[in-house]
C-alpha cells in the first residue's frame, strides 16, 4: 500500500500494437520516476485527453460515466478508441493500491504517443485529495471572463475541440490565474454572443425559482458527470432540472450558484464580479452529503 499509485498501460487501445507483446495489460511504477518519452505528442503538442475520477474509500465513483466521456474525448481527437476494459481494470487497481483514505482520485491520460510509432500512451495515477473543506462550507468568488467564441462553436468549428476533455489546458490555467489577479478563486467562462458556459475545472449549477438548472451541453462545454449526478440527486429530492441556455442577466437573477466538479464535489459561489450573492448552504450540504455517498 502506498499514498499514491501509478499504473502504465501496455496497450491503451486495441487498435494499435502493445508496447511490450510479452507483457501484461498494464505494469506498476513509480510515480516520480520518469516514464514518459520527451517526444511524447501528449507533452510536445497537448495531443492527448483526461479523465479525473473522485475516489471515495477506495471506490472510484462515476466510473461508467468518465469512461465513456474519455471515449468520447478521445473520438473527437481521432485518437486510438481506447479499451475501456483495460482502462477500467487499471483504475479499479490503483484506487485498491492506495493508503486507505477518505478521498482521493484517480487520473486517466491518454496521448498519441511518440510522433511516428502508431502507438498510444496511457496512464492511471492515484493520490489522496487536498481538503476541499473550506471551498464546500465557505463559499468561493468568481469572476466572468470572455472565452473568445460564440456559444455555437463546437457546431460551427469542431476542429476548436471545444467540448472534448484534452490535454491543452494552457488556456484553463491562464484563466484560473487571471481570476486570482482580480482577488477571485475561479472564473466562469462566458460566449462572446453573452451565453454563460463552464468554469475553468467545473460545470455551473444554479438554483432559480425551484428548479435546478446548468447551461447546455451542446455550446461546446464538457457534460459534467459530477453535474449529472447532482441533478440525479435534485430528481430524487423532487427539484425539477433543466439545461438551458443562460445569461449573464439569468446569472445575477438565480436564487443560488454552484462550481461542480470531481474532487471539490459542489462549491457554493459567494460572489461574482465582487458583487456579493446569497449562498444555500443548507443545500449544499445535502449535494455534497449525496455526492460522497455515491455508489457507482
Amino acid at each position: 500500500m502506498t499514498d499514491t499509485v501509478l499504473a502504465v498501460l501496455n496497450q491503451p487501445s486495441r487498435a494499435a500494437e502493445p508496447h511490450d507483446p510479452g507483457a501484461d495489460s498494464f505494469t506498476w511504477a513509480k510515480p516520480l520516476e520518469e516514464h514518459i518519452q520527451v517526444m511524447d505528442l501528449g507533452l510536445t503538442r497537448g495531443d492527448g485527453v483526461f479523465e479525473t475520477i473522485t475516489v471515495i474509500d477506495g471506490r472510484p465513483q462515476a466510473l461508467e460515466a468518465h469512461l465513456a466521456r474519455f471515449g468520447r474525448s478521445a473520438a473527437k481527437l481521432d485518437l486510438p478508441e481506447p479499451d475501456l476494459d483495460a482502462w477500467r481494470q487499471a483504475i479499479e487497481a490503483v484506487c485498491a493500491g492506495l493508503d486507505p483514505v477518505r478521498e482521493a482520485y484517480a487520473k486517466t491520460v491518454l496521448t498519441r504517443g511518440v510522433e511516428g510509432l502508431g502507438r498510444p500512451t496511457g496512464w492511471v495515477y492515484a493520490a489522496p485529495s487536498a481538503d476541499q473543506t473550506r471551498d464546500r462550507t465557505e463559499g468561493i468568488g468568481v469572476v466572468t471572463l470572455d472565452r473568445g467564441y460564440r456559444h455555437d462553436v463546437e457546431r460551427t468549428s469542431p476542429w476548436l475541440l471545444q467540448g472534448a476533455k484534452t490535454l491543452s489546458y494552457a488556456i484553463n490555467m491562464a484563466a484560473l490565474r487571471e481570476a486570482v489577479r482580480r482577488g477571485a478563486d475561479d472564473a466562469l467562462f462566458i460566449s462572446t454572443d453573452g451565453y454563460v458556459l463552464e468554469g475553468t475545472r467545473a460545470n455551473l449549477v444554479m438554483s432559480v425559482g425551484g428548479r435546478f438548472v446548468t447551461p447546455r451541453t451542446d455550446i461546446g462545454i464538457l457534460d459534467g458527470t459530477t453535474q449529472a449526478d447532482v441533478f440525479r440527486f435534485a430528481e430524487q429530492e423532487g427539484i425539477e432540472t433543466a439545461y438551458e441556455l443562460v445569461t449573464l442577466d439569468d446569472l445575477r437573477a438565480a436564487d443560488a450558484l454552484w462550481l461542480v466538479s470531481s474532487i471539490r464535489q459542489a462549491a457554493p459561489i459567494h460572489t461574482v464580479n465582487g458583487v456579493r450573492i446569497e449562498m444555500d448552504l443548507g443545500m449544499t450540504e445535502r449535494i455534497n452529503d449525496f455526492l460522497l455517498s455515491r455508489q457507482d
